[in-house]
């Protein structure tokens, strides 16, 4: 039986050979929101992994968007050019898709990366900035009070949200994805536990949902149909009261009508209770029930048989991997091997097929002793 995890699917008007995806990861290691050698090794490895599409990670639309100081920008002529070299060169190797997701933190930004004082918001002294959300209330206690936004300041974001799209669109990358998720400022809006504005951009869920989709589409008028175009949202923000899987179905239909080619369903984000650690292809499941706009799965999912069944139970058209992927940039090829597919092993490579290759108990004649 074909494995339906390398089937193609198209997405928009990309083509991808198979349904696997590695997806954005944040390696806070840009100098002014430019990326570094750093990201040529890091992406240039998963460009070889066998994934159908790799998406570059989170890319501040605007400098007070950023999550750290070492996040990826795309609002200046440097950081688009540097990103077209990146493109380029993976290019020169790889045919792989190359996407982008870019997004703004909200009242989420200003903080440390990981290895330098678990994600906590940076001081004054530190070089923390003043933060925007629709609300001025804190991301959690302890953490410093956004400003809330005025509709000029959303006019403003949503136009930085098109003219970063517009850079990746010069730099040569395939995919857009906005980041609507994890708590961040698209998000913040959705949240009936973040938005308590009382004007026509809170309240009701139609009003919570009209900023996000006022991005949306700003990014999908400067976004060609021959390429694909996607947001990763929060399910559920696993609170009372707050954020949850009917909306998003809501959402995720408003998003099919805007013109969006797919969906990544993630959750958690508001307040203390992320769940980013959850397995969540039952919620990309309920929502894919219940729409008709493809759904990317993404979550802990590590196994190839794991993820071919989310696709064999219709739970997902497509699995997003990270921390496999880090861990195993050969990840796609194994998949392959493991699931009867056949990998494609660059030609510099090709002493390690299977038949080829010791541990699979044969040895080809080049390497067999004299």
């Amino acid at each position: 039986m074909e494995s339906q995890l390398f089937s193609p699917i198209s997405l928009g008007g990309l083509v991808l050979p198979n349904r696997i995806v590695v997806s954005p990861m944040c390696q806070y290691s840009c100098i002014d929101g430019v990326m570094q050698p750093w990201h040529d090794q890091h992406l240039g490895h998963l460009a070889l992994s066998g994934a159908g599409l790799i998406i570059i990670e989170a890319t501040g639309v605007s400098k007070e968007g950023r999550i750290t100081h070492g996040c990826a920008g795309l609002w200046n002529i440097r950081q688009e050019r540097r990103l077209r070299e990146v493109v380029e060169r993976i290019r020169s190797y790889s045919s792989t898709a190359i996407g982008l997701q870019i997004g703004h933190t909200g009242r989420r930004a200003g903080i440390a990366p990981p290895w330098n004082g678990a994600m906590t918001p940076l001081t004054p002294e530190a070089g923390a900035w003043q933060s925007f959300g629709p609300s001025a209330l804190p991301h959690m206690p302890g953490w410093p009070v956004p400003r809330e936004l005025t509709v000029r300041g959303m006019a403003r974001i949503a136009g930085a949200f098109a003219a970063s799209a517009q850079r990746a669109l010069r730099a040569g990358i395939d995919l857009i994805e906005v980041h609507g998720a994890h708590g961040y400022l698209l998000h913040q809006f959705l949240s009936p536990l973040a938005n308590q504005r009382t004007d026509e951009y809170g309240g009701s869920l139609l009003n919570r949902m009209r900023f996000p989709l006022e991005v949306a589409k700003a990014v999908r008028d400067v976004w060609p149909p021959e390429r694909a175009l996607g947001m990763r949202i929060s399910g559920t923000e696993w609170h009372d009261n707050g954020w949850d899987l009917d909306q998003s179905v809501e959402f995720v239909r408003a998003l099919g009508a805007v013109g969006y080619d797919y969906v990544c369903v993630s959750s958690g984000g508001i307040g203390g209770a992320t769940a980013l650690l959850r397995d969540h292809t039952a919620l990309a499941q309920y929502i894919r029930q219940r729409t008709d706009v493809p759904i990317c799965a993404v979550g802990y999912i590590t196994d190839p048989a794991q993820a071919e069944a989310t696709l064999a139970d219709g739970k997902a058209d497509l699995v997003a991997l990270a921390r496999a992927f880090l861990d195993n940039p050969r990840w796609g090829w194994h998949a392959a091997l493991a699931l009867g597919a056949t990998p494609h092993f660059p030609q510099q490579y090709e002493l390690v097929r299977p038949e080829n290759w010791r541990a699979f108990g044969k040895v080809h004649p080049d390497l067999a002793p004299a």
